[in-house]
């Protein structure tokens, strides 16, 4: 295509964007819409490899258009399949049988041909040994501390559900919903730039900024209609229960059938910051639960989970977010703790719906891997034998279902097979990393706040 040529919807070409360290780079993107203001063309553009919240309008002047090429219909990648290590004698075949735990506070016998603990070396090459077995994928070995973009793959692939809130089907895509719809949203005394597209009512989309009111979530057109609001809705906290307070941080369950609107506004909110989920209006078989932060004002969302009242897959969370002022604050790991502790007192294991967001997935993991390494650390030798645990006790001292318990054990490269047993060896390395790690996390969830029942929604007809 020679220069000067229009550039059309499906083009791609290199395009100007300025990267995290604030340097000029042109990476390759493709035109998905174009329009004309006032003589003067503007191109949206989606940064191919890139996530789409970094998806933008750009001028002519930041296109290359001597490198484009004409639009072309992509080749849809292929799905993994499997479970990470399910193969034949693999620990999911066998959660029952003990595994021994080395670590460096273990006295280690002199090396032999019949010792174990003589191919796992205490010291920071027991991971590069591990990562060296024949068949075995490395991996990041990091406690989550590290960027890590991609997918979810730590699970079976689910076929998509096709009820509830927000939906992880993909086959809705088109034009329109990959392109962000809401410029800018107010939410109390926060202005949140969204990331994704999100139905809101078509006329709100040419608004410069939406407002919403931060204890109900409804919307309005406009500050004067937000202030006519508030001086009728009482609300100061979400609808709902209080089940859990600590200090400032509060939790609320909400019935997605008892309130309906505020589930469908926390939704469509959600959808702003959540590209992997189609939104539906059916919240009836859904609680949400959502977490605040109180001060003089009232109770400010921080952020939630959703959760079906009944999962025959085992899901704990259906959907869960940190809205973007909080992230990387530590609210996301509460979320995901507080999940848990809801499974323990249900006497479940539980599991996130997948696919997990990139940054879910780096939540989850860097939980899984810290909660699960506390438990290691925490074992003691009896008798002067190694510390043993079986894949099934670590499952129901966390409520993490015993599939995330393998992958995260491997993902971390601990586990390793030995003249017919499992061994998990704790290098110091990854004992320095968790104990930075946890010195970090501040925010805890208290059990003994926690003031739920559950409910057997099987024997509650329609909800």
């Amino acid at each position: 295509m020679a220069e000067g040529m229009d550039v059309s919807e499906g083009c791609r070409l290199p395009v100007l964007r300025r990267n995290q360290d604030n340097e000029d780079e042109w990476p390759l993107a493709e035109i998905l819409s174009v329009k004309d203001i006032s003589g003067r063309k503007l191109f949206y553009v989606h940064y191919i490899d890139f996530n789409k919240r970094l998806d933008e309008w750009v001028t002519q002047e930041r296109l290359d258009l001597k490198r484009v090429q004409g639009p072309r219909k992509e080749a849809k990648t292929p799905t993994k399949n499997g479970l990470p290590g399910s193969r034949p004698g693999s620990p999911d075949r066998d959660t029952k049988r003990k595994l021994e735990v080395v670590s460096p506070a273990t006295p280690v016998p002199a090396a032999t041909e019949t010792s174990p603990a003589s191919v796992f070396p205490q010291n920071g090459s027991t991971r590069r040994a591990a990562a060296a077995q024949p068949g075995r994928k490395r991996k990041s070995t990091c406690l989550g501390t590290d960027e890590d973009s991609q997918d979810s793959s730590d699970g079976a692939p689910q076929a998509p559900r096709m009820t509830g809130s927000l939906v992880s089907d993909r086959s809705h895509d088109d034009i329109v919903t990959r392109m962000k719809n809401i410029e800018c949203i107010e939410l109390g005394r926060h202005r949140l730039k969204p990331w994704y597209f999100s139905p809101y009512p078509q006329e709100l989309t040419a608004l410069p900024v939406l407002y919403l009111c931060e204890f109900c979530l409804k919307y309005g057109h406009s500050l004067r209609c937000l202030q006519r609001h508030l001086t009728k809705c009482d609300l100061r906290h979400p609808p709902g229960n209080e089940i859990y307070r600590k200090g400032t941080i509060s939790f609320f369950e909400i019935d997605g059938r008892k309130n309906k609107s505020y589930s469908q506004n926390l939704c469509l909110l959600a959808k702003c910051f959540l590209d992997h989920k189609t939104l539906y209006y059916d919240t009836d078989p859904f609680l949400f639960y959502v977490m605040t932060e109180y001060d003089c004002k009232g109770f400010h969302i921080v952020g939630y989970f959703s959760k079906e009242k009944e999962s025959t897959e085992d899901y704990n969370v259906a959907c869960i977010l940190t809205l973007p002022p909080y992230q990387r604050r530590g609210y996301g790991k509460l979320l995901i703790e507080f999940s848990y502790e809801l499974s323990k007192v249900e006497g479940k294991t539980g599991t996130p719906e997948k696919p997990l967001s990139d940054l879910g997935l780096l939540s989850y993991r860097s939980y899984w891997s810290q909660t699960i390494l506390e438990i290691l650390m925490g074992l003691k030798a009896e008798g002067g034998e190694r510390p043993q645990i079986t894949i099934n006790e670590i499952s129901e001292i966390t409520s993490i279902k015993k599939e995330d318990v393998i992958s995260t054990l491997q993902y971390l490269n601990l586990i390793n097979y030995y003249k017919g047993q499992y061994i998990l060896t704790l290098s110091e390395d990854i004992v320095e990393g968790h104990e930075r790690a946890m010195l970090k996390r501040v925010l805890r969830i208290d059990a003994k706040c926690l003031h739920f029942t559950p409910k057997d929604w099987s024997k509650r007809g329609k909800w």
